[in-house]
């Protein structure tokens, strides 16, 4: 019998929810706040646990922070039940590692397939690693980031974000990892004034939201869809398992890093060093390349997010695209950017 660990401070919804549980065949351990919930996960190790986010003593939140600090306990499903249903809360339970997020009044059925589901994938995963499917064997060890991304989408989950929104908020724990299925994503931070510096762009098929695959850190920047994006987030615990056990990948992310590590001395030393002219056309390029796969092709992309990655105001990049215009390097059309000259726009100095 599987046993489910309830933490949740009403003790009407607590009461009825254990006995839906145990007339569904669970074994059903109760806590009436965060504090005592974390206490009972580590004494008794639960095969998944529903958690309420408003309580006392330690909220949804801080008991997930908790448990997935514990070795012991930051594989176990976790799913959240909660009437906080706004997008940014949603986001945020996700973001710290939970497997689901029921709303109250919650579905029966839905709980119960959720529950249900979470439990197969946990027991799949382990059955995995028993089997030595993440273990050094020569025929299953994953060895190139292919193969990682595909280990990815088969045991990640996928979220869907529409243009603009937040993927993640610098300072917001940085316990998952993402895959592009589709869309792009720009990370980005603020300066001292408050204007808007992107760091990194990235497009389809492509890794970001490491920032340390053994330290608990927050995250270093935002990231924002720049248009409609569907990702998998996988949970940092999860790739940091796969790293340890398949040392092929791990030396393709150490190169993937690096790769990354000299894009950003390039940037900054094109926004230090650059001409604006110089600094304008190798967005222009930039954008084009991430955005599409010919670069003749239009892109449609906000002069401010242009003027952000080229480190200059957004007026001198208006002006100095009008001077590609007149030159016919490029072609204006609302927000939509087309290349002419790739060579002639590439020579620029």
């Amino acid at each position: 019998m599987r046993t489910i660990l309830l933490i949740e401070d009403d003790i009407v919804l607590r009461e009825n929810t254990a006995e839906l549980l145990e007339l569904s065949n669970y074994k059903v351990l109760t806590a009436s706040n965060g504090k005592l919930g974390v206490l009972m996960t580590k004494k008794h190790l639960p095969d998944i646990i529903i958690c309420d986010i408003m309580m006392p003593e330690l909220d949804g939140y801080g008991v997930l922070d908790e448990l997935s600090k514990n070795p012991e306990t930051n594989q176990i499903p976790f799913i959240y039940l909660s009437a906080k249903t706004e997008q940014q809360d949603v986001r945020k339970g996700m973001n710290l590692g939970a497997d689901d997020y029921l709303s109250k009044p919650y579905n029966e059925i839905d709980l119960i397939s959720a529950i249900e589901s979470r439990i197969a994938k946990a027991s799949i995963l382990k059955e995995a690693k028993n089997s030595s499917k993440l273990a050094n064997d020569n025929e299953s060890e994953l060895k190139t980031l292919n193969d990682l991304k595909n280990f990815l989408d088969d045991n990640g989950d996928i979220i869907h974000f529409s243009e603009g929104d937040v993927i993640y908020r610098q300072g917001e724990h940085s316990n998952a990892i993402f895959l592009i299925n589709q869309g792009i994503v720009k990370c980005h931070n603020l300066d001292e004034k408050g204007k808007e510096l992107i760091t990194s762009l990235y497009k389809e098929d492509d890794l970001f939201g490491y920032t340390s695959f053994i330290q608990n850190i927050p995250y270093q920047e935002s990231a924002t869809a720049v248009k409609e994006t569907t990702l998998v987030s996988v949970s940092k615990n999860i790739l940091k398992e796969v790293l340890e056990n398949n040392h092929h990948v791990a030396l393709e992310l150490i190169q993937l890093l690096t790769d990354n590590l000299f894009n950003v001395k390039e940037q900054l030393l094109q926004m230090a060093y650059g001409s604006v002219n110089q600094k304008t056309a190798q967005t222009i390029i930039k954008f084009s390349e991430k955005l599409n796969r010919k670069p003749d092709e239009p892109i449609r992309i906000s002069r401010n997010d242009l003027a952000s990655v080229a480190g200059i105001a957004t007026e001198t990049l208006i002006r100095t695209m009008t001077h590609f215009k007149k030159q016919g390097l490029i072609e204006i059309e609302g927000r939509n950017i087309r290349i002419l000259d790739l060579e002639r726009l590439k020579d620029i100095y």
